[in-house]
């Protein structure tokens, strides 16, 4: 029986890899394991020696991660393009969302703004700053535990409006999901994946981080709320 090829992975791609890890398993019969938690807890985690085959991470993350030395040289490449979406609590009205007009009246309508510890959160908040909202909205932006969906603040009554990726608020439960943010107010996020430098199974490893990548699994991505990087939207 073939040894598992073990992952860590954040939070925001869990569902993507959880289906990918399925695939793979089923078509070529290699058994993959993702362990997901928060972006900044899995950084500390390969810092700090983590055994693992293979890493997936927003692009930033796995860059400064490359420059440490903690990743395989040459492995690391991006693959997935995950959009930021707005979200309110099920039952309560949808805002429009077709212009910055529109993202602006809902910004400052609302009475708590969740948004996460990842990279979605870094743009949102330089996004809030760049609209010129950062004083009116400084008492309101609620920002979630890390490895804690946005989303769920919603649900919990803690929040009424949520930014996050896709993949993260799209199947959570008493949460609507508004849509992209409009015009020039779009945020993307680029996730890619490596072989880790501590690897015992580096060939094995860059095989699945392949199928990953490969136009067979982009059908998988956009059905989680992310494309195949290179893909248009």
């Amino acid at each position: 029986m073939n040894q598992e090829i073990s992952g860590l992975s954040s939070m925001a791609t869990r569902p993507i890899l959880t289906d990918l890890s399925e695939h793979i398993r089923h078509t070529h019969g290699t058994a993959v394991r993702f362990d997901s938690a928060g972006g900044v807890e899995i950084a500390r985690r390969v810092r700090e020696g983590a055994e693992a085959d293979l890493l997936v991470l927003a692009e930033g993350a796995l860059t400064e991660l490359e420059e440490e030395g903690h990743l395989l040289g040459g492995t690391a490449r991006p693959l997935w393009v995950s959009r930021v979406v707005a979200a309110v609590p099920d039952g309560t009205p949808v805002p429009a969302f077709d212009a910055e007009s529109d993202l602006r009246a809902a910004l400052l309508s609302a009475e708590r703004i969740a948004y996460s510890t990842g990279p979605s959160g870094t743009a949102l908040v330089a996004l809030v700053t760049r609209l010129g909202l950062a004083d009116a909205l400084s008492d309101r932006l609620v920002q979630a535990p890390a490895g804690v969906p946005a989303g769920s603040l919603l649900s919990s009554g803690r929040a009424d409006l949520a930014f996050q990726q896709h993949s993260e608020l799209m199947d959570l439960p008493g949460v609507v999901v508004v849509g992209p943010l409009p015009g020039d107010t779009r945020i993307d996020s680029v996730f890619g994946g490596a072989v880790l430098a501590s690897s015992v199974r580096p060939d094995r490893a860059r095989e699945v981080l392949d199928l990953l990548g490969s136009d067979a699994a982009s059908g998988i991505a956009r059905a989680r709320g992310m494309r195949a990087f290179g893909q248009q939207s």
